[in-house]
């Protein structure tokens, strides 16, 4: 139940993490898929609460809630503002949280109309005016959002209901015209304005670990935790969107004394040791690394951390220091077997340089998540096999395996809007678990072949004795006879149905 966390009787701002796991994972959601804690509601709270507004979070993915329930909460608080934030827990997941989020916003309209609601997120700020012509919300927000929530609440407080144009950021309707502010500046001081400390306003005990960090010892999910030490990304992956919010590649860090200082309260406040960094790109600044490992080290802590990295940005020399801070798992983004596809993807490296990066990871005692894309523009069957055939020799201790996707925000995105191509008729197509999945098509390929191929390969790589024989020896048979289990799931497809029917 939300608490009023209010000076004057009125709770100012009630932040929503919106749901719709079902959707989104279909059966994967109730106990494969990890519970995270919304990194950008905390964000959000943390430096509106430092500006005397109150607030609080009602995470409706964590705490499993329907929409009319949301609603009811939200009806019960009647805060001033209703914040829904769909940014996910990566880039590409703030598009297909669109679902819960517009449905949640129905139905406080439903409940509570009077109530107004401002929408943040990657996706909203990639297609800002869009969302406020077609989602029952009062505004949305093009940026990253605490500067433009905190004026906002503040011109409502105020009484100035008619005229927004201060308002930073903010995209709203005047006299039935779609009025975009010009932007908020980008938060330059993370560790005093973007600090995210409002984890008492969060159901600590509701957060898992995903299933694969956990291997070896699988009743280690919970309780669990991600924090972020840097925003933003240098790099233009086409598929990635992960930049939309901030409109340029600026890359921002955390000091690493706040990072670590995060961590140890974390760790003797609520007992975690489990962790994700959400960074998009942790190992990168090789200093900023150091520093975060020299003070984890220092505090000897014990910790099971994952993070991202890239093929071209891990260091052998780094892997020690990484492996002795807690860091157990790197997510590598190797996406193609095939040179030329990975070229397409301004992903430049080459065969060599992942094998033997993986190696030598491996070796430094760091678990290994290959990360594969299926259908890039420049995919045909002969380039997935290669995909598929490089992950199956690499044998990582474990993969995700994607199917393209142009997210809006992304480069591939504009490109694909430019050509005229199909892109998923409702926003969950653009989840990868979900029944309507829809998959960009190649030059060579259908979404179907596309979408197919990647299914098959997900359950050819978990079921094949050499995997199997490989987590069994490192994971032991628990986690072996768990990882049987999990490739059994087959997801239904909608497209897949459809070309079935037909023959």
């Amino acid at each position: 139940m939300v608490e009023k966390n209010t000076v004057d009787g009125q709770l100012d701002l009630l932040l929503i993490n919106p749901g719709g796991r079902k959707k989104i994972y279909q059966e994967l959601g109730a106990e494969l898929s990890a519970v995270e804690p919304p990194l950008w509601c905390r964000l959000i709270a943390g430096y509106v609460r430092d500006r005397d507004i109150s607030v609080d979070i009602l995470d409706s993915e964590a705490l499993n809630l329907k929409s009319e329930d949301i609603a009811a909460q939200v009806r019960a608080a009647n805060p001033r503002l209703v914040g829904m934030i769909v940014f996910g827990h990566q880039p590409s997941a703030s598009t297909q949280q669109m679902v819960g989020a517009g449905d949640a916003c129905r139905a406080i309209k439903d409940k509570a109309g009077e109530i107004p609601i401002i929408m943040v997120g990657g996706h909203v700020s990639a297609l800002p005016e869009r969302t406020l012509r077609e989602e029952p919300i009062d505004f949305a927000c093009k940026g990253e959002g605490p500067a433009t929530v905190a004026q906002l609440l503040n011109t409502l407080k105020s009484g100035e209901t008619k005229d927004f144009s201060a308002v930073e950021g903010l995209v709203w309707l005047r006299d039935g015209e779609v009025v975009v502010n010009p932007p908020a500046a980008l938060i330059s001081s993370l560790d005093e304005d973007l600090h995210g400390n409002a984890w008492d306003l969060l159901p600590m005990e509701k957060y898992r670990a995903h299933n694969w960090q956990s291997f070896g010892n699988l009743e280690s999910r919970e309780p669990y935790a991600s924090i972020y030490t840097s925003l933003g990304c240098p790099y233009q992956c086409v598929f990635c969107c992960i930049n939309a919010p901030f409109d340029v590649n600026r890359y921002r860090m955390r000091h690493p004394k706040s990072v670590v200082s995060e961590i140890t309260h974390l760790r003797e406040v609520y007992g975690i040791t489990t962790f994700k960094i959400i960074d998009e790109m942790f190992v990168l600044n090789q200093r900023h690394v150091d520093d975060i490992c020299d003070f984890l080290i220092e505090q000897d802590l014990d910790l099971n951390i994952w993070a991202y990295a890239r093929v071209d940005t891990v260091k052998t020399d780094m892997l020690d220091k990484l492996r002795r801070a807690g860091i157990r798992w790197l997510a590598l983004g190797i996406e193609s077997g095939s040179a030329h596809v990975r070229d397409g993807a301004e992903k430049a490296f080459d065969q060599e340089d992942i094998i033997a990066i993986v190696r030598d990871i491996q070796k430094a005692g760091i678990f290994v998540i290959g990360n594969f894309i299926f259908g890039l523009p420049d995919d045909d069957l002969e380039t997935m096999q290669q995909t598929l055939d490089l992950s199956k020799e690499l044998n990582c201790e474990f993969v995700n395996f994607y199917s393209a996707m142009a997210y809006p925000g992304s480069p591939l995105y504009l490109q694909t809007v430019a050509d005229g191509l199909a892109l998923p008729e409702q926003w969950s197509g653009f989840s990868q678990h979900s029944y309507d999945c829809l998959p960009l098509a190649t030059e060579h390929l259908t979404s179907a072949e596309v979408l197919r191929f990647r299914d098959q390969a997900f359950h050819d790589y978990f079921s094949s004795q050499r995997y199997l024989d490989m987590v069994t020896q490192v994971f032991g048979w628990d986690t072996r006879n768990y990882t049987e289990e999990m490739a059994r799931h087959r997801l239904k497809r909608k497209i897949l149905e459809e070309q079935d029917a037909a023959g």
